[in-house]
């Protein structure tokens, strides 16, 4: 290599303080240079990475609910049965409620609602005393996805059906769970409210009770309950609604509380129940509560064998207190007339003789 001539080294002289400067401005840049490169290699490999989502190629699609085995035990019914309606107040009913008289055939409709995106199949039944007088137009229903349909129902009152209230329920029933929609008959005729409380049992703090609906409306029965023992009333509860509507036949068994029941007393408790229809009917129990610790228990045997014993001495000496007593004669007693004195009972030989011969001394010293 030849050496630079001068033409060359003045223009190097000159170009020197040049690339200095341009050396001073592209060394920050420089400095810099890794980071923005590392950085723009991260971002450009997210980019070329494949998303979790895409590989069943629903990329940037969230799962919808109720898809999987885990959602489908936490996601509500996706159907409904209840009573049919029509217009602004469709399927708003919350029962099905017919009247007739015996006899009659009584129609109406129960809507079945699909709200799934599978075809559903649900089995229909009558249960209760009305329910087994429903027939279906079909047992088995299909209703398709997203759909409702209408189920015709029929409820034929027997001849012989008692005058009043009946009830029962509509049961759809799908394999898995089962929906049940109340029915209330109304059947013509005169109704008859009668009630009565039974089987009354104190047992402890609890009072067992039954009460029976031996009329043919439906009653919604109230009750009063009474307490009262040796010393006075024990408990007085005014009369309440009880939580419960009493069908005609109908027969329920419940318990009343009496947490402060006596340690010691004998109780007569009464219950009274009423309904409206002028129903009413009364009953009593009776029970005698003891202390069951053996200390206690002996203690009051003991006490009441005292007073057994202390009665019996009493009633003795006022019977020998009502014996006939003699009369006081220093006292200047006097005797009822009629009495008879100690004399005329049993008189002595020593006084009559005395008595009689005492005249006849008497002339013999004069003779």
């Amino acid at each position: 290599m030849s050496p630079p001539t001068p033409r060359l080294r003045r223009a190097l002289l000159v170009l020197t303080p040049r690339l200095r400067r341009a050396l001073l401005v592209l060394t920050p840049c420089l400095r810099r240079a890794p980071l923005v490169l590392t950085t723009a290699l991260a971002a450009l490999l997210c980019a070329l990475a494949p998303l979790p989502a895409a590989a069943d190629g629903s990329a940037g699609t969230a799962p919808a609910v109720g898809d999987g085995p885990a959602a489908a035990d936490t996601a509500p019914a996706d159907w409904t049965a209840r009573p049919a309606g029509g217009g602004a107040d469709r399927d708003a009913r919350p029962y099905v409620y017919l009247e007739g008289t015996p006899g009659t055939a009584l129609q109406d409709r129960l809507a079945v609602t699909n709200s799934g995106r599978a075809p559903l199949t649900v089995r229909l039944r009558g249960d209760g005393r009305a329910g087994a007088w429903i027939g279906f137009a079909a047992d088995t229903v299909t209703v398709p996805a997203r759909t409702r349909a209408e189920v015709p129902l029929a409820l034929t009152v027997p001849p012989d059906a008692v005058p009043g209230d009946a009830s029962g329920e509509v049961v759809a029933d799908d394999g898995d769970e089962e929906v049940r929609v109340p029915v209330r008959v109304r059947i013509g005729g005169p109704t008859l409210a009668a009630l009565t409380v039974e089987d009354v049992e104190i047992s402890g703090g609890t009072i067992r009770y039954a009460l029976v609906n031996r009329g043919n409306a439906m009653l919604e029965p109230r009750l009063a309950v009474r307490a009262d023992g040796v010393f006075g009333t024990l408990l007085d509860r005014p009369e309440r609604p009880l939580p419960l509507e009493l069908a005609p036949g109908r027969r329920v068994e419940r318990t009343e509380p009496w947490p402060d029941a006596p340690a010691l007393d004998a109780v007569t408790v009464r219950l009274r129940v009423t309904a409206p229809g002028g129903a009413r009917d009364e009953a009593e129990a009776s029970a005698t509560y003891v202390p069951v610790d053996p200390a206690v228990g002996g203690g009051l045997l003991v006490l009441g064998g005292l007073a057994l014993l202390g009665s019996v001495a009493y009633r003795r000496r006022r019977t020998r207190r009502g014996d006939p007593e003699p009369p006081d004669t220093e006292t200047g007693g006097t005797e009822p007339p009629g009495a008879e004195t100690a004399d005329d009972r049993q008189p002595t030989t020593e006084t009559r003789p005395l008595v009689k011969a005492g005249p006849l001394v008497k002339a013999g010293a004069e003779s």
